[in-house]
């Protein structure tokens, strides 16, 4: 079986080496310099919180931006953020520790947090019971009854949210619609009998929904749209259950603009999200990750070797899907800068590709280790460095670190 992920990026060419910011260039030059090879993220928190800034402003008092740190936990970047979101939506112990020490909250009080994930352990729930956060996004009747046993165990009652995979989403545009077979939320048929159950829970306080049916959209007037249908929705819901209703999460799904596509509109969605009405006493969560880092970050890896085997050349990286593993696992085009090292130390002749298409490999031994194929290159050579731009969100956190071993990807803030 032929292995050709991630797609081919043909007819495209690689980005001139201008579209990395001078700050980057002089790290990474500064980094080559260095004798082990290069391969590390940079991250710019500047970027970072000017996104969140321009979010949180153009939203109405309402709304609340939860920085969901998945996305990219590096702990430097997540305590830059801090101050500019409103909290921080978390899916495991290490997120809720790493969560609370950027926020600086204290023993005992409520944690700015808000937290998923389809099969949380009794120790993450125990951990999210004692931090106190805002809501637990409970996923299902078994969920609920524990989270119930372990809040009253700590003489204390949690904050749950149910998540809901609703049946019907009946907004057009990029947006996945719900009413599909999933491993996350209760089904939307079966909400009003698991409200009722967890109505006799004693230990749990049922503050709302969470729905999270949006993914990497770009039309700000789709995902207005969205954030009134799910405000509707929950509080018709509510109504009809007898739920005292104080909290919406509509997760994420805010898209990050690649290869010519339109970015989101974040001050048109702004003004359509003021339009919604929200009762008095609900806050609406958006839980942005990817939007908020993905354009702060960038992938550096030095080129050990090239090599033509039968027509095409291969460049090698000192890396690969152990360090960046997004363009091969969401199988998409994600183009690179060369940036030239002038330095060649080595004796040896320096192998170089001019004016031709390249294949972008790692270092590890299986041909899944390809980040772009079929782009153009003005010259490549070994010793320079390929830098991957947007690459600040599932980067270092989803890559498969301990695959043949090889030393983990570096990170620095610039």
């Amino acid at each position: 079986m032929s292995i050709q992920l991630p797609p081919s990026s043909a007819p495209l060419a690689a980005h001139p080496v201008e579209v990395l910011p001078p700050g980057v260039r002089t790290r990474l030059t500064e980094l080559a310099r260095r004798e082990a090879p290069v391969s590390t993220y940079l991250y710019d928190p500047a970027v970072a919180i000017g996104r969140a800034r321009q979010l949180r402003e153009a939203l109405p008092e309402w709304a609340a931006v939860y920085y969901a740190v998945k996305a990219n936990a590096f702990p430097a970047l997540v305590e830059a953020l801090a101050p500019h979101v409103d909290g921080f939506e978390v899916a495991s112990r290490s997120e809720v520790e790493l969560a609370l020490a950027a926020t600086g909250t204290p023993a005992g009080a409520p944690a700015p947090l808000v937290a998923a994930g389809p099969a949380k352990s009794v120790p993450v729930l125990t951990a999210l019971v004692r931090a106190g956060v805002e809501a637990v996004n409970a996923e299902s009747p078994l969920e609920l009854h524990r989270i119930s046993r372990i809040a009253r165990a700590e003489g204390v009652t949690a904050r749950v949210a149910l998540r809901v995979n609703p049946a019907e989403i009946p907004v057009s545009g990029s947006l996945h619609m719900g009413g599909a077979p999933s491993q996350f939320g209760v089904a939307e048929p079966e909400v009003p009998a698991v409200l009722r159950e967890a109505r006799t829970l004693p230990g749990i306080d049922l503050v709302g929904f969470h729905i999270h049916a949006a993914s990497n959209n770009l039309d700000a007037e789709t995902h207005a749209a969205y954030l009134r249908w799910c405000v509707e929705w929950s509080v018709r819901t509510a109504r009809e259950n007898g739920i005292d209703l104080r909290h919406v999460d509509i997760g994420g799904g805010i898209g990050v603009a690649f290869e010519g596509e339109p970015p989101f509109d974040v001050a048109r969605f702004g003004e359509l999200a003021a339009a919604v009405e929200v009762p008095p006493g609900v806050k609406v969560v958006l839980e942005p990750g990817r939007f908020l880092v993905a354009d702060c970050g960038w992938y550096a890896a030095e080129v050990t070797d090239l090599k033509t085997s039968y027509g095409e050349t291969f460049v090698i990286l000192r890396g690969g899907i152990n360090h960046f593993q997004l363009p091969t696992s969401w199988e998409i085009v994600h183009n690179i800068a060369v940036l030239p090292v002038d330095d060649w130390a080595e004796s040896c002749p320096r192998p170089v590709a001019e004016d031709t298409r390249v294949t972008v490999v790692g270092e590890l031994c299986t041909p899944e280790d390809t980040l772009l194929r079929d782009v153009r290159v003005d010259r490549v050579r070994a010793g320079d460095l390929v830098v991957f731009p947007y690459a600040g969100s599932y980067g270092w956190e989803f890559a498969m670190h301990r695959f043949l071993g090889h030393p983990v990807a570096e990170r620095h803030l610039i």
